[in-house]
């Protein structure tokens, strides 16, 4: 990372910041075309889950290629300046790089959609009929890097804040 000083390598910080985004943004590749869907998702044992249809788009360039990319992002403010070039964002994020497959065994779709559920304030304890998990679709994402970013907030104990432009 070019801003060292903008860097969050604190997992508890990473994960909190998963966990207060609303939306992850699922970054997959279309031969050469980068291709960016926001998704509703959960996030449990280093995993994101993603519910989804049964068929489109999204799960064809996932069956070619289950390289993708996943991007979160919270407490998102607009900071203007006198100058144009001197506005910014202050803002928490976290990029992390995996492996997608699709969830087929019907216990493990539950757990994946019980931590979908939780994320937004279910109690992540749902019981799913045969029929609405033959007919949902889990994608599964094993993180196998993540990194975490912020701009405009304080850093840990004993470091500066960052700056929210450059």
């Amino acid at each position: 990372m070019r801003r060292q000083d903008r860097e969050i390598t604190d997992s508890a910080q990473i994960a909190a910041i998963i966990q207060q985004a609303q939306v992850c943004h699922l970054g997959l590749v279309d031969g050469d075309r980068p291709y960016v869907v926001p998704v509703s998702f959960g996030y449990s044992d280093g995993c994101v889950y993603i519910h989804s249809a049964s068929e489109g788009y999204k799960l064809d360039l996932l069956r070619r290629n289950p390289t993708v990319c996943v991007e979160f992002e919270t407490d998102v403010q607009l900071i203007q300046a006198d100058k144009p070039c001197a506005w910014g964002l202050r803002y928490r994020s976290v990029i992390g790089w995996g492996v997608a497959s699709l969830v087929d065994d019907p216990a493990a779709k539950s757990r994946a959609l019980n931590a979908i559920m939780a994320h937004y304030g279910g109690n992540g304890d749902y019981v799913y009929s045969a029929a609405a998990l033959a007919e949902t679709a889990i994608i599964q994402v094993q993180i196998a890097a993540m990194t975490g970013k912020q701009a405009g907030y304080p850093r840990s104990v004993g470091n500066e804040e960052s700056q929210a432009s450059e």
